[in-house]
């Protein structure tokens, strides 16, 4: 046939078919080529035959020859395929895009729906707890509120001007919105976007944000928001959500729910809650520190409008109902107990909940936020502290209370902390009293910061003078200051106060951490009759052991929120107060009392101590005792006394002093606190002024060779680096010594040594039974 290709088939020797030239093989199909029908019929090779097309294997061939290939003949495209080919791209990239763009948040969320639960209304409150802890990390207690702060109330029985009320001051959009705020999440986004926090919430998004506990700004949070804000939504009505939500949301003084926020505030049930009241309570809910009418009322008011405005927005009050509705009045804030053990530790956290406070941490966050908060306090020392003082005062009499503190002098951190057995009571530890005799190392640290100073070397007369008497067995003829702090001289003291000025005294007890109005201070300070409390003792003595670097004293070392924001975390430097060299030279004259009073601890530790004793009107009796002393990593006061300030005797009718119960608690504590702890010794004693003679208590001094230090160079000494110590070698000879070259310390000691004697002043006339004498 014509145009046919016509197979012919011959057989070749071996029975084998073979192809005649110009027909195709049953084995390869016609080859189709483009450019034209020309292109399909084989060229000739100038000899008059015809060669056959090529097969696939010829073809292959021909791509792999250099210079060879099939891309050779293909057309090149032109601008408008090459311009229809990214059109193409484009729209599927684009395509690809928005299919990620709607797919994959479906995807995200869809993973949240599946792993995320919903939670319950007992979740939304007790996720909210915060815990204490003690250093170690061991529980102290769980500040989470009494039962009788959680009264939950069906939402049938919460008045429909309440429910509207809160609906005007969260969410006014609550009945139909899907449970989350779209332009409140765009708001979050940019705000995250920008640097910044924030962002609208829903009613039901705030419900589940205090269940999950978690109030970090981020978007991981307003996912899981989102994801669960709708997910409650379809598993619960409108209702019921917000019926969780109004017996889980905090509203301050103590009150989960709004039926304990309406006894809180006005002392009735949610029941017979007018409008202005129900209004009041709902602009708390944001913020119940900065709304309270008791903290602040200006600002209370300012929100209490703010809600019935926006209810009259709604159309849910009437425009002349609003213009009537009067302020509500409250009643008075009661202390809420909630988590504060009853026994001694419960001073320990009211204690600690104070110190939050003070850094901003609200009672709202402690409410809301979940804290972990880590306290400086040991538990093995608390409860040998409290252990200590229960039984020096057990079969005592029940009038007698008693305080003390233990304070790590490198930090501030408080290791123990007893303020009484009561502890929703008094807390002793922070009660102030007349200081006695525990004053007087703040008048050698004043002496010492003179110009010239005052040494511990420098001899006073210390017999009693009328209106002012020593204690028994504190007599000295002549004394010099180590030996009247050793005995608690108290003429010496009145003296040396007088001659510094009793400002010095206040300035430089001060310097050392005491924070209570000293005003007005006469010599009688010497003696201490100024108040002060057990924290302020150990704390100003703790700066005295830490060579007069001051820190903050402290109870909260760190806070954390549930989802692992660090709020606050205790600092470790400290605040040079006064030179290593001058606290060094206080700590020199303390350092023989413990041991005159029977009060020295195990293993012969070194350690500087002073005693107090504050005598009554009554002659013979005392009001306040304190016992008061350091090592090098440990400062501990205890004051013995009562609540009417009256006179303290033991079970045997014997007048308590410093050395007596306050001394047995401290020394008890002290032994037990260090006893697995290596024995610490002071820095070397480089003496200020005058040295201290090697003299007993009751000996002349000016009779007994004193050790004369060999002249040290003219050193000004850094407050951060203390000059390194001199050797001193002792003069054995009664014979005359040459007058010590005048030795310059620094300009806040003044010239030390050398001088002439200073004039002494007799002491001013003091009636004991009024002005307390050590």
């Amino acid at each position: 046939m014509s145009g046919a290709h016509t197979v012919v088939s011959t057989r070749a020797p071996g029975g084998r078919r073979r192809a005649e030239a110009g027909a195709v093989g049953w084995w390869q199909p016609p080859t189709r080529r483009r450019g034209g029908p020309g292109q399909d019929t084989p060229r000739g090779d100038g000899s008059g035959r015809r060669r056959a097309a090529p097969g696939r294997i010829g073809a292959l061939v021909a791509r792999l020859r250099p210079g060879g290939g099939g891309s050779q003949h293909r057309r090149p495209a032109t601008p408008e395929e090459r311009r229809s080919q990214r059109l193409r791209l484009i729209r599927r990239t684009v395509l690809a895009g928005l299919a990620a763009g709607l797919l994959g948040p479906l995807l995200v969320f869809g993973l949240g729906w599946v792993f995320f639960s919903v939670p319950s209304p007992t979740d939304a409150v007790t996720n909210q707890v915060a815990l204490v802890s003690y250093s170690d990390g061991s529980r102290l207690t769980r500040l989470v509120p009494e039962e009788g702060n959680r009264i939950a109330v069906a939402i049938g029985d919460v008045p429909p001007h309440v429910r509207e009320a809160v609906l005007a001051a969260e969410d006014r959009t609550f009945y139909s919105n899907p449970g989350f705020d779209l332009t409140g999440i765009l708001r979050a986004v940019w705000n995250q976007v920008q640097g910044g926090s924030g962002g609208g919430s829903t009613i039901t998004q705030q419900y589940v944000k205090n269940a999950l506990v978690g109030d970090e700004y981020s978007l991981w949070r307003k996912y899981k928001e989102v994801v669960l804000a709708v997910k409650i939504s379809q598993e619960r009505t409108k209702d019921e959500i917000l019926g969780d939500y109004l017996n889980a949301i905090y509203f301050g003084r103590g009150a989960y729910g709004i039926q304990s926020a309406s006894q809180a505030y006005f002392g009735k049930p949610v029941q017979l809650l007018d409008p202005s009241e129900g209004a009041l309570l709902a602009g708390l809910i944001q913020s119940p520190s900065r709304w309270d009418p008791a903290r602040n009322p200006d600002r209370a008011v300012e929100r209490w409008n703010f809600v019935l405005d926006g209810m009259v927005a709604q159309g849910w009050l009437g425009a002349p109902e609003r213009a009537t509705v009067q302020f509500p009045a409250t009643i008075e804030p009661r202390r809420a107990a909630a988590g504060v053990p009853a026994d001694a530790n419960g001073h320990v956290v009211t204690a600690v909940t104070a110190e939050l406070d003070s850094l901003g941490i609200t009672s709202e966050d402690l409410a809301q936020e979940g804290l972990r908060i880590t306290t400086t306090i040991d538990p093995e020392r608390q409860q040998q502290a409290v252990d200590a003082a229960q039984a020096a005062l057990e079969g005592q009499p029940d009038n007698l209370r008693s305080a003390m503190v233990a304070i790590e002098p490198q930090t501030g951190g408080i290791l123990a902390y007893y303020g009484g057995d009561n502890g929703l009571g008094l807390d002793y530890a922070r009660v102030q009293r007349l200081a006695g005799s525990t004053f007087k190392p703040f008048v050698v640290l004043a002496g010492l910061q003179q110009d010239p100073p005052v040494g511990l070397g420098e001899t006073f007369d210390g017999e009693e003078v009328p209106g002012l008497r020593n204690a028994e067995g504190a007599d000295c003829d002549r004394c010099d200051l180590k030996q009247a702090m050793t005995v608690s001289n108290n003429v010496v003291f009145n003296t040396l106060a007088k001659q510094v000025g009793p400002e010095s005294v206040a300035a430089a007890a001060r310097a050392a951490g005491i924070t209570a109005p000293l005003d007005d201070p006469n010599e009688g300070i010497a003696l201490g009759n100024k108040e002060v409390s057990a924290l302020e003792l150990a704390s100003a003595y703790a700066t005295i052991a830490g060579g007069g670097v001051w820190h903050q004293p402290h109870l909260v070392s760190e806070v954390v929120t549930a989802d692992g924001r660090v709020l606050f975390s205790a600092p470790t430097e400290g605040e040079r107060r006064f030179p290593e060299r001058v606290a060094r030279n206080v700590v020199e004259s303390m350092l023989e009392v413990a041991g005159q009073d029977g009060l020295a601890l195990p293993d012969g530790r070194p350690v500087a101590a002073k005693t107090g004793t504050v005598q009554s009107r009554f002659d013979g009796d005392n009001n306040d005792a304190w016992m008061a002393g350091f090592t090098p990593s440990l400062s501990t006061s205890v004051w013995i006394g009562t609540d009417m300030n009256t006179p303290i005797r033991t079970s045997s009718g014997d007048p308590i002093s410093g050395k007596t119960l306050p001394g047995d608690v401290w020394q008890t504590f002290m032994g037990e606190a260090l006893d697995e702890a290596p024995v610490e010794t002071f820095p070397p004693y480089r003496p200020i002024g005058e040295a201290a003679s090697d003299a007993p208590p009751g000996v002349d001094p000016e009779a007994t060779p004193t050790p004369t230090p060999t002249p040290e160079p003219v050193v000004t000494p850094s407050s951060e680096t203390p000059v390194p110590p001199t050797p001193e070698v002792p003069q054995e000879t009664d014979a005359p010594q040459p007058e010590r070259p005048r030795e310059q310390d620094s300009l806040l000691f003044g010239n030390g040594g050398g001088d002439p004697e200073p004039t002494r002043t007799t002491p001013s006339t003091q009636d004991c039974s009024v002005t307390p004498c050590g």
